[in-house]
């Protein structure tokens, strides 16, 4: 009799700690086949977003990465904060995405559990618009530890899911429940040079919106925009998994 209580108790402590809060705004992409995508019209603020890569992304970070620093760019005109235990961010290369070294802080750290900590602690201190942290993987615990400290200190968090090199991931942290308000995997894209202009275009990526609260996912091939957006939509890509099913029903067949 007294299991039920404790019960109902547990679970609605667990739903406060899920509860993500009132977003502080949105950035929108300022394109409707994205933003129409969101919640809200844009990429909700005030909340932690996970970013991954595919191949050898996984381990380099290189393309989710310069996505994450034109989002946190463009998260507001204040301080960012980049913690990571690899010191091969490309400073330039970020200036060049829009993010100034004048509002980047890197924090040197020697394990996840003290990138996580100094997350949440650069979130909850207030006058840091976002925080970007590379880590293999976040648990659920953790990920409901950042959204308290994006909904305390009213700032944005990015995490780049980031493996060790040589190290293959497991299904659970590739595929597993996240408490991130959005899941995103980011690829290279081959750049297009502007007509007459010799030489590389700008830079592409091919973008997938794998989850996302109260949205729907998409996929798309974006480039860096010069104008009041962070990204600017090239094409829009076909469902995924439609050339999959396509594949094994020709297995099937053959």
């Amino acid at each position: 009799m007294t299991s039920a209580p404790r019960l109902a108790a547990l679970r609605a402590r667990v739903a406060a700690l899920e509860s993500s809060g009132p977003a502080l705004g949105v950035l929108p992409f300022g394109d409707a086949r994205v933003d129409g995508r969101l919640a809200g019209g844009g990429l909700p603020l005030g909340r932690w977003h996970e970013l991954g890569g595919e191949g050898m992304e996984a381990e380099t970070a290189a393309a989710p990465a310069a996505f994450a620093a034109r989002l946190a760019a463009r998260a507001g005109a204040g301080a960012v904060v980049w913690a990571a235990r690899r010191p091969d961010l490309h400073a330039p290369g970020l200036e060049q995405l829009g993010l100034s070294p004048d509002r980047l802080l890197f924090v040197a750290a020697r394990t996840e559990a003290e990138i996580l900590a100094a997350m949440e602690d650069a979130l909850r201190a207030g006058g840091v618009d976002a925080v970007v942290g590379e880590v293999e993987d976040v648990d659920l615990v953790a990920g409901r530890r950042l959204q308290l400290a994006c909904e305390q200190g009213r700032s944005t968090g990015f995490v780049l899911r980031r493996r060790p090199f040589g190290v293959r991931a497991g299904r659970a942290a590739e595929d597993g429940p996240s408490a991130a308000t959005t899941r995103w995997r980011i690829a290279c894209a081959p750049s297009e040079p502007a007509a007459g202009e010799p030489g590389l275009g700008r830079e592409r990526w091919k973008v997938s919106l794998e989850r996302c609260r109260g949205g729907r996912p998409g996929a798309w091939i974006m480039e860096a925009d010069d104008g009041a957006d962070p990204v600017r939509v090239v094409a829009e890509l076909a469902d995924r998994q439609l050339p999959a099913a396509h594949e094994d029903r020709r297995r099937a067949a053959g």
